[in-house]
């Protein structure tokens, strides 16, 4: 099937756009996963058409990658076409008060712009190391903004190939979901609409929240983020601490003693390590204090 497919993909794209068992690991922040059976890297939305396209009629299995910053690959890798929508896809463009930008565009890229034009409204995201396409389907947010607060419309593909441009109040943003994650539609654009700031003022602002972050965060080591959801009425990472947890360690993953919310790959971690490791916090979790800790952190291949 591979080999077939291969083929098709390689009369729509380049032949450097089309990878074969490529290492997962080298495509997370986790720095973790095993070889995806073909790799395509579109950069066009005719493209990226074409691609899931020949994937529907091959049945073959697919996965949308941004950079990988909140996902964890199985040690076997994902026997399917991941379809990377990263830098050949990050186009960021402003327009008076408005940012337009590609799905694969960097929230921290997106944010300079927006100061470099003195807008204001997304000093939040700076600092989220992913993609603008990830960052709507799972409505991310840090410091008291969401992608909510601040989408005017998105472009996406849904899986039967059409294109539609759903409206901010067509989203249904929630914490960490909206309808694009729930109809399994892929962005691949969206429309931020922000307003004219002081621009010592926007700049001052990233700087305090990019402190914030490395002086909180495990930042020099490979991590997904935060690996578990916000339960209602507690904070993750205090509960994992107050578990007695901090700096526990399973093979090469570990609860980070910076902060308890994060597991980081401390030294060649493998999948396995950071799922058992997971599954031990949240039993002792739920042990101690009846709360059940939900993974924030997608999973992709066998488990």
């Amino acid at each position: 099937m591979n080999e077939k497919i291969k083929q098709r993909f390689q009369t729509v794209l380049e032949k450097e756009q089309v990878l074969e068992a490529e290492s997962m690991s080298r495509h997370t922040t986790f720095r973790i996963g095993g070889p995806a059976d073909l790799f395509v890297v579109p950069k066009s939305v005719d493209e990226i058409a074409e691609v899931l396209k020949i994937c529907r009629e091959e049945k073959a299995p697919y996965f949308i990658l941004g950079n990988g910053s909140n996902l964890l690959v199985s040690d076997k890798g994902y026997r399917g076409v991941v379809v990377q929508l990263y830098r050949g896809f990050g186009k960021i463009t402003v327009s008076g008060e408005e940012i337009h930008a590609q799905a694969g565009a960097l929230l921290s890229g997106i944010a300079a712009a927006a100061r470099d034009a003195s807008l204001t409204g997304f000093e939040f995201a700076g600092g989220i190391p992913g993609t603008l396409g990830g960052a709507v389907v799972m409505n991310a947010g840090a410091y008291g903004g969401e992608m909510k607060d601040v989408l005017k419309e998105v472009t996406v593909l849904t899986p039967e190939g059409e294109i539609l441009t759903l409206q901010a109040d067509e989203l249904h943003m929630g914490y960490r979901t909206s309808v694009v994650k729930e109809a399994g539609y892929i962005v691949l654009e969206a429309v931020l609409s922000l307003a004219k700031g002081d621009p010592e003022a926007i700049r001052s602002r990233m700087q305090e929240l990019a402190g914030m972050r490395s002086s909180k965060q495990p930042l020099s080591y490979p991590s997904a983020g935060s690996t578990f959801k916000r339960p209602e009425g507690y904070f993750a990472g205090k509960l994992i601490m107050d578990s007695g947890l901090r700096g526990y360690q399973v093979g090469g993953a570990q609860v980070s003693e910076k902060h308890c919310g994060f597991v980081i790959n401390a030294g060649n971690a493998t999948a396995e390590d950071v799922c058992r490791l997971m599954a031990d916090v949240q039993r002792i979790v739920r042990e101690k204090f009846g709360v059940t800790l939900e993974p924030e952190v997608k999973f992709l291949g066998e488990f």
